[in-house]
């Protein structure tokens, strides 16, 4: 399958439901809504009150399950999860939920984020006599939560994540309990539905749309959250928490219909490029935005502007995956494959061009390349957010400076390169002001790592590549 046409990818999502007697076609579905987060990998485990059982494969969930594979799975609680590879290497031994069978007692585990404590855990654990299955990052939990000394399951649950550190929205399910936890600086979104009288926990809430449930709330930073036949019980397993929800959420990653602590992402998206658009200044004929993330700050950005908003760039939707291995010239044309200029729309014009975001710039300048070949007079591209100078540790696959263009080349230096007229990013204060979250305290309770290079946790070495240690202290 050619590469995503952003180069950004996010680690995964979750579901998980308690209390339904449909509960694993529940989750498929909830799963349907969080495809985006993830396609290399679905899978679903199901308790019936006595036992676990799940199913996992490689693939898109359509790929991975069935009728008859969602009705070998009666049960009235389950947890589910979409991976993309992050942390750890593909495989099915990684993909999610992970379940573990012991003499007391299964748990089954899925994780969206990335702890950047994994390796030196695991080292320990290692050294203690624990063997792993897997390089996920999400087994380390498992056998913290398994090696804790205290009697309890809450309180053995509080013991492994206070020992962790990064990015979780955790869900977790035993025969008789749905347990969901979020790290304390809150990086990734996590929010509780209901449907009747059963909880439901998602990623996103757009996943309750789909299944008729009702937003209860979002799950908070530091926060533990039990759910069983008895109700909903919360409480912390931290004192010290804070917001620092990740900013590309509402950039690029959510979906439009979704809300993220009461901010709805096409509304944050269209504010954005509205933002961009008082900031720049640019005239042109027409805007465009690029599919299907952008088109909202597009629309946004062509209404400030007074300029006409048209589908300058058309996305194949039904590219998929091939059987035919590409030649080094389809990767090339891999872009075109996914994208196609309209021509009538950009030919002799001045083409105002928007996105989301640049990444390694490649997928940009294809993109540029295609609009002047289908006679875009000129194309300048302008940015709904900063550049992205940083790599992110929490669970997108930019780990590296070298795979960000902005880190090593100015604005006009990534002009040049990508071959576009004109080169326009969204300030730091601009991005904060259009997504509007107010009353969250520093940075507006939102995490500007990537583009400022100040994160909201403890970096550590075993996080990064041995030319990139001597770049952090400690």
């Amino acid at each position: 399958m050619f590469a995503d046409i952003k180069g950004l990818n996010e680690e995964c999502g979750v579901f998980g439901i308690w209390g339904h007697p449909d509960a694993a076609k529940i989750t498929y579905y909830g799963l349907h809504s969080l495809q985006h987060r993830g396609q290399e990998g679905a899978g679903i485990v199901v308790t019936d009150g006595h036992r676990l059982k799940g199913i996992r494969g490689e693939g898109l969930v359509n790929d991975v399950f069935n009728e008859k594979k969602l009705e070998s799975l009666p049960g009235k609680s389950a947890i589910g999860h979409v991976r993309y590879g992050g942390a750890g290497k593909g495989g099915l031994e990684n993909v999610q939920p992970l379940l573990f069978h012991s003499q007391s007692g299964s748990l089954a585990l899925a994780q969206n984020g990335n702890l950047i404590n994994a390796n030196d855990l695991k080292h320990q654990l290692e050294m203690q006599g624990s063997i792993f299955q897997t390089t996920s990052d999400t087994e380390v939990l498992a056998h913290l939560i398994k090696r804790s000394g205290y009697l309890t399951f809450k309180d053995k649950m509080k013991n492994a994540l206070s020992l962790v550190k990064g990015a979780y929205a955790l869900i977790l399910l035993t025969e008789t309990e749905l347990i969901i936890a979020l790290d304390p600086n809150g990086l990734r979104p996590l929010s509780i539905g209901k449907i009747g009288d059963s909880y439901c926990v998602s990623s996103e809430t757009c996943a309750f749309d789909l299944i008729g449930a009702e937003f209860v709330r979002d799950v908070e930073p530091g926060e533990l959250i039990i759910i069983n036949d008895e109700g909903l019980h919360a409480e912390r397993f931290t004192l010290s928490s804070s917001n620092a929800m990740c900013t590309m959420e509402y950039v690029y990653f959510s979906r439009p219909d979704s809300d993220i602590e009461g901010i709805n992402i096409h509304t944050a998206r269209k504010n954005l490029g509205k933002v961009l658009a008082r900031e720049v200044q640019i005239e042109g004929d027409v805007v465009t935005g690029v599919p299907d993330s952008s088109i909202s700050a597009a629309i946004g950005f062509a209404e400030t502007a007074g300029i006409p908003y048209e589908m300058g760039l058309i996305k194949n939707r039904y590219i998929g995956r091939t059987f035919i291995k590409p030649s080094q010239e389809l990767r090339e044309r891999g872009v075109k494959m996914k994208l196609s200029p309209v021509r009538k729309v950009v030919e002799g014009k001045r083409v105002i061009m928007v996105d989301d975001s640049i990444v390694r710039g490649t997928t940009c300048k294809r993109i540029v390349r295609m609009l002047k070949e289908a006679g875009a007079k000129e194309v300048h591209v302008c940015i709904s957010s900063p550049p992205m100078k940083n790599p992110c540790f929490y669970g997108i696959d930019i780990s590296t400076h070298e795979e960000l263009i902005a880190s090593e080349h100015s604005v006009e230096e990534i002009r040049e390169i990508i071959g576009a007229d004109s080169l326009t990013f969204l300030s730091v204060e601009g991005m904060l002001e259009a997504i509007g979250r107010k009353g969250y305290g520093k940075n507006c309770g939102q995490c500007l790592a990537c583009f400022t290079g100040e994160y909201p946790t403890e970096i550590y070495p075993d996080t990064l590549l041995p030319h990139e240690k001597e770049l952090n202290s400690y």
